[in-house]
């Protein structure tokens, strides 16, 4: 299938080679240039403009920070409104406000392409192995006729609702993701405040009720103090205040949620806002002395 792929970060390029591995034609843009080079010395070409990148692209994958990017990627002066032919479907798989989202759908829709929203979860190394879970909103349809570009992507695809639904779900898991990460800083202070072998209590926790891919998977970080990238600790703020926003609208109170994304503010404040989000993990060792 022609593929254009508009956003080559540290998720947007892995995913972009699983899909030149799977045997798509993928066209590439993004605002940085030079981080095209990889993906065209594995075979893909280059677009100068979003709008060039869909001219010629039955599908438009879109995975940038946040939904001023987005807005501009798909609805501004070269984006890819400009250059998508009816019957393109566009599936933005970055995290933003579902309310923008639709917004954009019924803008892109005008112009007969439709939009899907199909945030991810998985982090980079799903990003890398193509193991991301895949959340999508939008028309039965569309998603039918992106499936086989979605599953060189990710392992779970799931039609979760209209469009606006992917969103709604990704702020789901982030509240989840806050909750479990700030459980795991906290069990991890507790273990090397009371001097435990700290490999020994993974192993035991991991293979009972508390075990989950952030315990497996980042509590080394938090043991050790070192937080190697895999999702943006500012990234993650910026999904949950789209959580909180959302919540805001429905009427309900998100304590947990709002309490990591102070925490988050503040190591944003004190210049780690680029570490993994497992650097939260900071906040409760300096609260205990660690």
């Amino acid at each position: 299938m022609n593929v254009a792929f508009i956003g080559l970060g540290t998720m947007g390029a892995p995913m972009s080679l699983n899909l030149l591995k799977a045997g798509h034609r993928v066209t590439v843009h993004n605002r940085t240039r030079d981080r095209e080079a990889p993906l065209l010395a594995a075979g893909a070409q280059s677009a100068d403009s979003p709008a060039q990148a869909a001219a010629a692209a039955e599908v438009v994958l879109i995975c940038v920070s946040d939904t001023a990017d987005v807005e501009a990627v798909v609805l501004g002066e070269s984006g890819i409104i400009h250059g998508a032919k009816p019957g393109t479907v566009v599936v933005d798989m970055s995290t933003i406000s579902p309310t923008a989202t639709r917004q954009i759908a019924a803008q892109l829709a005008q112009a007969q392409v439709a939009l899907l929203d199909a945030p991810v979860s998985g982090g980079s190394e799903g990003a890398q192995r193509g193991t991301l879970s895949i959340m999508v909103g939008g028309e039965e349809t569309a998603v039918a006729k992106v499936r086989p570009v979605l599953e060189a992507m990710g392992n779970t695809i799931t039609h979760v609702g209209p469009t606006g639904s992917g969103q709604l779900t990704k702020a789901i898991n982030q509240i989840i993701v806050a909750g479990t990460y700030w459980s795991i800083a906290e069990g991890m202070a507790l273990g090397l405040k009371a001097g435990l072998d700290m490999e020994k209590v993974v192993q035991a926790v991991g293979s009972g009720a508390a075990g989950s891919w952030g315990l497996t998977n980042r509590s080394g970080n938090m043991i050790d103090n070192h937080y190697p990238l895999g999702f943006r600790v500012r990234l993650h703020r910026k999904d949950l205040l789209i959580a909180l926003e959302a919540a805001r609208e429905l009427g309900l109170p998100l304590p947990m949620a709002a309490y990591v994304e102070q925490v988050e503010s503040g190591l944003i404040a004190k210049g780690f806002g680029d570490e993994d989000l497992s650097a939260i993990a900071r906040s409760v060792r300096e609260q205990g002395g660690l």
